[in-house]
Order: structure tokens, then sequence, then C-alpha cells
């Protein structure tokens, strides 16, 4: 059973490293520091848009439309921060 808590941690911690990772590398893309036409850039890109994108289209649908501003990745890391503390606040005294 701790093993399975601790594994639930990490993939959350992982899942929220992906969605950092797909706003810098969107950004750099928007900027013109990477490009797309790059096989590598473009793989890391798609890779992060198919993790993230299907939870922040559900977040973005209860959003305010803010124009250029998309904050559903803040959101999502918020939501994602509050599971890990209620994990470790609720669960862990249980398991432990």
């Amino acid at each position: 059973m701790i093993a399975i808590f601790y594994l639930a941690l990490q993939i959350l911690k992982l899942y929220s490293y992906v969605v950092i990772a797909n706003v810098v590398i969107s950004w750099l893309v928007a900027f013109n520091v990477l490009n797309t036409n790059n096989r590598f850039v473009y793989l890391i890109l798609d890779f992060t848009y198919k993790m993230t994108e299907p939870i922040l289209m559900r977040i973005r649908r209860f959003l305010p439309n803010l124009g250029a501003f998309d904050i559903s990745p803040i959101v999502l890391l918020l939501l994602i921060w509050f599971i890990e503390m209620c994990m470790k606040l609720y669960i862990a005294p249980i398991i432990f």
C-alpha cells in the first residue's frame, strides 16, 4: 500500500513536469526560439500536447475567456498540488 501511495505521488509529480514542459516549449515556439520543423522539437511538443490537452480542454470549459492568456495550465498545476497535499495530509496518516 505504501508503494502505491508513493507511486501515485511520483506520477503526479511527473505529470506536473510535463505540464510545465508543455508551457515552456509552447512559449519558445511562439517566440520563434524553437522551430517546429525540427523533428525533435516537434516530437516533444506533440508528446506534451497529447498528454496535457485532454485535461486542459476540460479546465478551459469552466474558465472565462481571457483573450490571449491561457491560465488553464496554472489551474491544472494548482489542482495537482492540491491533490498531492490532500494525499499527504489525509491518506498518508491512514497508511503509515
